[in-house]
């Protein structure tokens, strides 16, 4: 056999070996075990992060609520993630964070800019409101401009209609 074709070879074998299969349950991909709490996010265990990530935010907290069309009052849902946060937040005083908001795709620009700074704001109060110094949270509008789902269907805005928190 060739030199290269041994190579070639050899590399595929490599990288069948770096892939994973998450048929285990895996949301890691380590072939740890991540069990889900009733919200959908990690309860516990081999799939968080690093405490204080990014990583364990979306886990441990969810990082994103969602909106009504055309609203930015925080629903009753909204508030149990937020209410996650919050907690995640007190037990990590050292991180400060960003919240986005963020519209569909229907609306003029402007009008998008204001409703997207508007959820992003009302996220932010209720941070505030609930024990979170507001300095150490960001607030930032993306408009229609960062969209989950491109498709333009109900589905795919209401997916759209939310303020997500990011680590900084």
């Amino acid at each position: 056999m060739k030199p290269w074709t041994l190579m070639c070879l050899a590399g595929a074998a490599f990288l069948g070996a770096c892939s994973s299969d998450n048929t285990s349950g895996s949301a890691n991909g380590a072939g740890g075990t991540t069990t889900t709490n009733a919200s959908g996010y990690g309860a516990g265990g081999a799939g968080h992060g690093t405490p204080g990530s990014e990583e364990d935010l979306v886990q441990s907290a969810g990082d994103r609520i969602f909106f009504d069309t055309d609203r930015s009052t925080v629903s009753a849902q909204a508030q149990a993630t937020l209410d996650r946060q919050a907690s995640w937040l007190q037990q990590y005083a050292q991180v400060n964070v960003w919240v986005a908001g963020n519209c569909d795709e229907r609306g003029t620009e402007e009008y998008n800019l204001a409703l997207g700074q508007r959820r992003a704001s009302a996220d932010r109060d209720y941070l505030v409101a609930h024990g979170i110094n507001q300095g150490r949270i960001e607030t930032i509008s993306y408009g229609k401009s960062r969209p989950i789902d491109p498709a333009s269907t109900p589905e795919a805005w209401a997916q759209n209609r939310n303020a997500i928190t990011s680590v900084k």
